[in-house]
């Protein structure tokens, strides 16, 4: 068995508690609102036979928030997730939904699916528990399995963010990673594993020298603490050359 990343077992440890611990109350119940703009964009004037004919995967798809919205618009919906709790509460999510994903537990480093089978990937708050070298094997595989002109969707921490950029007492783990969030009034709050930030501009330049034409990037940020606080994403598209 191929030994795993030291980030996903500190992030499997941490999701699988959570998750066990807390049941579908661990995480949000309705899918992400600029993943709903990215399908939009790219799906909403598809008819229902066209539907079934687009295979997409999320990486990190965790309860299954996005999946059951991704299952009822007709895809052929597949879910990734390092935690086997997580893939069980998926599993009541979408039955309570009426509707199915194919559901794989594993490393989104490794991506278990066969050379240009997607036709999407999408990845929601969840490959930036992996460390900039990861991240980086992690969109090589995105690539892989993506078919040719095939669509990458992440949204992802911005280093606009008040958690980066005041982020002591958690340390660097290299220019883009710390090694968790430990500062006490900090979003995000006690997310014990790598948590890594990217500004739009690398996150662009990153997605381009793998062979991805970057057609969307742009950032949306929210307040905290009676807006003492920001935190900001980058939400950006890649499509395979």
């Amino acid at each position: 068995m191929t030994e795993k990343l030291p980030e996903w077992n500190a992030a499997k440890v941490f999701y699988d508690t959570a998750y066990s611990s807390e049941g579908i109350s661990a995480q949000r119940r309705y899918p992400n609102e600029e993943l709903c703009r990215f399908i939009g964009r790219h799906f909403h004037h598809l008819s229902h036979d066209e539907k079934r004919g687009i295979r997409i995967l999320e990486t990190g798809c965790g309860s299954g928030a996005n999946l059951w919205m991704l299952a009822r618009e007709g895809m052929e919906t597949h879910g990734l997730d390092l935690s086997g709790a997580s893939l069980r509460l998926a599993k009541e999510m979408l039955a309570s939904h009426g509707v199915s994903a194919r559901l794989q537990e594993g490393d989104m480093t490794r991506l278990d699916y066969p050379n240009d089978f997607f036709d999407a990937v999408v990845d929601v708050f969840s490959s930036y528990c992996l460390t900039q070298n990861h991240g980086e094997q992690y969109i090589r595989e995105v690539w892989r399995v993506l078919r040719h002109g095939g669509l990458f969707f992440s949204y992802f921490p911005d280093k606009s963010s008040d958690a980066f950029n005041n982020h002591a007492p958690s340390t660097m783990l290299d220019e883009d990673t710390l090694n968790g969030v430990h500062r006490k009034n900090s979003p995000y709050y006690g997310n014990a594993y790598p948590f890594r930030f990217m500004t739009q501009q690398e996150y662009s330049d990153l997605l381009m020298s793998h062979g991805f034409e970057v057609p969307y990037c742009e950032t949306v940020s929210r307040s905290y603490r009676r807006g003492k606080e920001i935190f900001a994403f980058v939400t950006i598209e890649g499509k395979k050359q």
